[in-house]
């Protein structure tokens, strides 16, 4: 094998850390952007834009894109065994290019991917083919909704907007507590490791930014208490925010 095909310079160039996620922002040869992710004897390579692997499924920009075609002509169609072989392809490559995104700090890009994956999950609940196979993957729905949640708050802090990013957490702990009870496991929200991330990322931000209740908590409060003249001026209020 000759010289140029081996990665030796590049490896020692670029140092593996077991302890930390190590990614960086390069250009190709063609003046493209592509995520680089150093991992333990290699690196991985992932486009920034479609599927994160560049390839394509009987014209289709991605798997999901393919399934949901399948869908389109045929609603109650059950995934095949290669059907299900692509999709797991498609979540682990997601799932790399989610967290580049989060530790390059581009959290809209992040936020998308997530929600990629998080339709793919949809796709895979309703046609996957069996009970089992739908488990092994809806038991990481938590964990992407944890990374959107964490970089929708980080969003908004980016425009300078604390009330919003605490919006946010509620929103995805929201969504999070209402995927427990669903599951019939409402008894472990509360001790569950991401919820209390995310909410100690809640109040380190009302510390740090010194505030107090936002419009839709005390909304909340407010129609929890039936003042309802009070809930209606806070609706507006809201809604005034919006335009």
């Amino acid at each position: 094998m000759s010289s140029d095909k081996h990665l030796d310079r590049l490896l020692k160039d670029w140092s593996y850390d077991p302890q930390s996620l190590s990614v960086r922002l390069v250009k190709g040869e063609d003046g493209r952007d592509v995520i680089q992710m150093r991992i333990d004897m290699g690196i991985l390579q992932i486009e920034t834009t479609g599927r994160p692997d560049g390839s394509r499924f009987d014209g289709f920009e991605t798997y999901l894109a393919y399934l949901l075609n399948c869908e389109a002509d045929e609603p109650d169609f059950a995934m095949s065994e290669e059907q299900c072989f692509e999709a797991d392809r498609e979540f682990a490559q997601y799932y790399h290019r989610r967290i580049s995104w989060l530790r390059l700090q581009h959290y809209q890009r992040a936020v998308q991917d997530a929600d990629h994956t998080l339709e793919l999950m949809d796709v895979c609940r309703d046609h996957g083919p069996d009970e089992d196979w739908v488990m092994s993957h809806e038991q990481y729905r938590p964990f992407v909704l944890f990374h959107r949640t964490q970089a929708l708050a980080f969003l908004a802090l980016e425009n300078e907007d604390a009330e919003e990013a605490v919006n946010a957490i509620n929103e995805g702990l929201q969504t999070l507590k209402d995927l427990f009870a669903e599951h019939e496991a409402d008894d472990l929200y509360e001790e569950d490791e991401m919820v209390q991330k995310l909410k100690q990322f809640r109040e380190s931000l009302r510390s740090e930014y010194e505030l107090g209740k936002t419009l839709p908590e005390r909304l909340a409060d407010a129609v929890a208490t039936e003042q309802y003249e009070l809930a209606a001026r806070l609706r507006d209020e809201m809604a005034q925010r919006k335009k």
